[in-house]
């Protein structure tokens, strides 16, 4: 049996309107309804045929839906959530996909008093955004983590569940402190590390006569696909998890010292030892389907 039978999605942009097509491939039968507070995004996902009604107001879009979720700026969950708060059915789910979980289910708690409220986060993205960069295998093999409350309704769990499974997820359930401070290392600082290498190349593009730019090697080519992500969203990730981002900062700049100073000493057996222990992750992110090892990490040329 299908988990839900209506399902709104606000927010149309790479997330939003990946799930939608993701749920009209694999639950046709399932009545997908969109909104997006961008009047020019919603003429897109009408031109594009995105959903089987897009509404012009959050409120109409969740009048019959048994889930909504909210594909929104986290620093934005608050608001969208309040904007659908006197017509959002009393059975209905509300979840999310924003990649910061204590905050945004405060947000939803304080705008929705009493409602089932089931955050997760799918493990997926490109450097695109907009209606139209969505795709419906994006979240084929990738991960899809599930953060619901301490005392939220194991039915109501596995839901949410057993949707972010249809669309080919792999599914995890985790207290929603602890997925941010995982996330915190593995996407959360990799996207400031990226910010700041492709801010600081900007700065030397004077020093260098555009050389920085003109023989970019692959390692930075790669940070310049992080750092073109969304910069609200990146924007709001930051503030949202703060405490979190501060601490995984602050692991790595001690990190950093320490190779500074292995660099200074010629010290070069911690260099190769570090090196070692960084390649077999590199390996073991492989082996476990998060990556491919074709050569060039199968860029086309």
């Amino acid at each position: 049996m299908l988990p839900f039978a209506r399902v709104t999605i606000i927010g149309l942009g790479l997330i939003g309107s990946s799930l939608a097509r993701a749920i009209r491939a694999e639950m046709p039968t399932v009545r997908v309804i969109g909104h997006d507070a961008d009047p020019a995004v919603r003429d897109t996902a009408r031109r594009i045929n995105l959903c089987d009604d897009i509404s012009d107001t959050a409120g109409a879009s969740v009048t019959d839906a048994d889930l909504v979720i909210l594909c929104v700026p986290v620093r934005a969950m608050g608001v969208a959530a309040a904007q659908i708060a006197d017509d959002l059915p009393a059975d209905a789910i509300v979840s999310d996909v924003g990649s910061c979980k204590a905050d945004v289910l405060a947000q939803l708690n304080a705008a929705l008093p009493g409602r089932t409220i089931i955050p997760a986060h799918p493990v997926a993205g490109t450097e695109n955004s907009g209606p139209e960069a969505g795709f419906a295998t994006l979240f084929k093999g990738r991960w899809s983590i599930v953060t619901p409350p301490a005392d939220a309704d194991p039915a109501a769990v596995e839901r949410v569940v057993e949707l972010w499974r249809r669309v080919g997820a792999d599914v995890e359930v985790m207290d929603p402190a602890h997925h941010d401070m995982v996330l915190a290392v593995t996407s959360h600082l990799p996207h400031l590390i990226a910010y700041t290498i492709v801010g600081t190349a900007s700065d030397l593009e004077d020093v260098t006569q555009s050389e920085v730019i003109k023989y970019s090697a692959g390692g930075f080519r790669d940070f310049t696909r992080i750092a073109a992500s969304d910069p609200t969203m990146w924007r709001d990730v930051f503030l949202a998890n703060k405490d979190a981002v501060l601490e995984m900062l602050q692991r790595f700049s001690e990190d950093l010292s320490a190779l500074q100073r292995a660099i200074r000493w010629n010290d070069g057996d911690a260099l190769f030892n570090l090196f070692t222990r960084t390649r077999a992750i590199r390996r073991s992110i492989i082996e476990q389907g998060q990556d491919d090892a074709k050569p060039d990490f199968g860029r086309s040329h």
